[in-house]
């Protein structure tokens, strides 16, 4: 299957999970179009001083990876700071939130949610 960028589902989130700003959410694929067990595959832009707020998962565990950008990164209450090509997993019963820390530049980041 392809999917052609004007072909997904985009969203904006404001304040995503108590977090600030808008969230700009492009949907790959959505459940129901694939067989496996993700829950979110899908592109996040956050504008400089946005972010996703903290949250646990259950059940699920979520990765991004950092497309470009810097982020301020909350894992599981440990602050640390992520850039272009870094990585993060947060798994069932972990918690986690997201930031952009950049005066002018975007943070962009691939998310998957994969279910249990």
């Amino acid at each position: 299957m392809i999917k052609k960028s004007e072909e997904m589902t985009k969203e904006i989130k404001k304040e995503m999970r108590g977090g600030e700003g808008e969230t700009l959410i492009t949907h790959f694929f959505e459940k129901g179009e694939f067989k496996g067990n993700a829950r979110l595959v899908s592109k996040i832009v956050l504008h400089p001083g946005a972010s996703v707020g903290y949250h646990v998962h259950e059940n699920e565990e979520e990765i991004y990876f950092i497309i470009e950008g810097k982020a301020l990164y909350n894992d599981n209450g440990e602050e640390k700071l992520l850039y272009s090509g870094d990585s993060s997993l947060c798994l069932s019963g972990e918690g986690h939130s997201i930031k952009n820390i950049s005066d002018s530049e975007p943070l962009v980041l691939l998310a998957l949610i994969l279910t249990y």
